[in-house]
Order: structure tokens, then C-alpha cells, then sequence
């Protein structure tokens, strides 16, 4: 990312804080003509630095307003069961994030789910049936502090 110069930094802060800004907003806003804002967009997508664009939506009114974190340690730490619960948590809508940690653990989950019940089944039909998983952690959000998707430029 160090080749990024200020203009593309500006275009994807801009981009960043409202991606369905029109190209000649955009374009206003960064202080180019918009053809020159175009072509940068368009070379930031050829180089997959804007890897796509998504509404943002308020989990609570479609239903998801629990959010959970949970630790999973695997029963062994092989390639096999690596791969095998990897392509386990890919198919769970319930799970926005998982990231192989380092630590006391293997992995970290971020879900989204209606409520404590709803986490409940998710838990005991789902989560401690896929492949590998000795142990979970639990931690239920209680207050969200900060939530963006913004990264800093």
C-alpha cells in the first residue's frame, strides 16, 4: 500500500465513508476531473485495493442484534482438521469473521444472531458439531463502543 499517493488515499477515504458516491461527486470532492477519478478507480479495482462495495445494515432491524465472540480450540492442530473446520464455518451465515488466532486458542468467531436462544441452537447444533472442536468461549456484546469498517488511510 506505500504506493498509494494522496489522491488515491483521498478517493478511498471518500469511497470509504460512502461508497455509492457518483463519479462526479467523487470526483468534486478529491478535486480531479472525472475522467482522471475514474481512471484511478478503476486501476484501485484492477489492483484489488477496492475489493468490492456493500450497504451497510442495522443488524437489529433484520433480525441478528446479538453479536458474539467466541474462542475455538480444536481437539488437534493439523492441517486436515484446519482445513475441514475452515470449510465448516464458510457455510454458517451466522458467522461474519473467523480468524485463526495465535494464543491459548485456535480460532475467533464473530457471529451475528437474533437473540441468546437463537445463539443457543447455533452453539448446540452448529458450532460444537463442526469438525475438530474440542472447546468453545462464549462473550455476548453487551455495548457495541466502535463498529467501522472504515480502515485508516
Amino acid at each position: 500500500m506505500n504506493d498509494l499517493d494522496p489522491v488515491d488515499r483521498r478517493l478511498l477515504r471518500a469511497l470509504q465513508e460512502d461508497g455509492r458516491l457518483s463519479n462526479a461527486e467523487l470526483a468534486r470532492r478529491c478535486n480531479l476531473s472525472a475522467a482522471a477519478c475514474f481512471e484511478r478507480v478503476r486501476r484501485l479495482r484492477e489492483r484489488r485495493v477496492i475489493t468490492g462495495y456493500a450497504a451497510l445494515i442495522d443488524p437489529a432491524k433484520v433480525g441478528r442484534g446479538l453479536l458474539i465472540f467466541v474462542e475455538v480450540h480444536l481437539d488437534r492442530t493439523t492441517g486436515e482438521v484446519f482445513d475441514a473446520f475452515a470449510d465448516a464455518v464458510r457455510r454458517q451465515p451466522e458467522v461474519l469473521e473467523c480468524h485463526m488466532v495465535a494464543g491459548g486458542f485456535d480460532y475467533l468467531i464473530k457471529a451475528r444472531v437474533g437473540d441468546m436462544d437463537a445463539y443457543r441452537a447455533f452453539l448446540g447444533d452448529v458450532l460444537v458439531r463442526m469438525p475438530g472442536v474440542r472447546e468453545t468461549r462464549t462473550y455476548a456484546v453487551l455495548e457495541e463502543v466502535k463498529a467501522t469498517t472504515a480502515l485508516p488511510l
